[in-house]
């Protein structure tokens, strides 16, 4: 069986606001191809993307999320240059940042398959894996996306991959957070994930040095392949 081909777009360090306006062409591009054409065509025009981005210091709010988990205020986010946007994800409160990877998959779930409880549990696998790579165990708390690092030992758990996301129709948008060299100091400002008395760690916090984030990079799209049963194609954007 010929594997589900994915475009691949390293946006670079890109602002939250203008990677949220991409995403939203891209899924309401899907949308459209499958709202049109005969019954046997709808569907079939739609595109996978992958996207992975840095950005500038941000906090996100879920649209289930509670604005106190954000424990400044806003006149103490714009002193420090701190955007905040509520948006229009799954999840509470999180943050983004440099040496983050942000990854925001675009994909059309009818073409995988329509279960957002195993793309979840898929996205969390593939930083499962990466983690492996470097020596680390990742799991997952019951009741609570996103990897951990042991969840089930009290006073321990930390979490180091945040995930949200959004579907319409089937297709994606938003997607995991994953610290890898990212200053964890930015996640005392709010209560992440609404989350009390929970710790938040980084791959340089656990192995103790900073990683080439190119190379994180190259192991979590190798992972995101495996796990998806697809392949990457990168597309440069001009």
């Amino acid at each position: 069986m010929e594997k589900r081909q994915i475009i691949f777009q390293d946006l670079g360090k890109m602002d939250y606001q203008s990677a949220w306006d991409y995403q939203e062409k891209l899924l309401q591009e899907n949308v459209r191809k499958k709202s049109v054409g005969d019954n046997e065509e709808k569907g079939n025009h739609t595109q996978h993307y992958l996207l992975f981005v840095e950005h500038p210091p941000v906090y996100t709010l879920g649209k289930s999320g509670n604005k106190e988990n954000v424990l400044m205020s806003d006149e103490e986010l714009q002193a420090n240059h701190i955007e905040f946007f509520h948006t229009n994800r799954g999840g509470d409160i999180t943050f983004h940042g440099p040496a983050q990877i942000v990854g925001y998959p675009i994909l059309d779930l009818e073409k995988f398959y329509t279960d957002i409880g195993k793309y979840l549990r898929n996205i969390e696998e593939v930083i499962i894996l990466t983690m492996a790579e470097y020596g680390i165990i990742g799991a997952r708390s019951a009741g609570e996306t996103g990897v951990w690092i042991e969840p089930g030992v009290p006073g321990k758990e930390r979490k180091i991959c945040a995930i949200g996301v959004r579907c319409s129709r089937w297709v994606t948008m938003h997607g995991f957070a994953f610290n890898v060299n990212t200053d964890l100091s930015y996640f005392n400002n709010i209560i992440p994930c609404g989350i009390v008395n929970k710790q938040v760690t980084s791959l340089q916090k656990e192995l103790g040095r900073a990683l080439d984030m190119e190379e994180v990079k190259e192991k979590v799209k190798r992972n995101f392949e495996k796990v998806f049963e697809a392949g990457l194609v990168s597309e440069i954007l001009l």
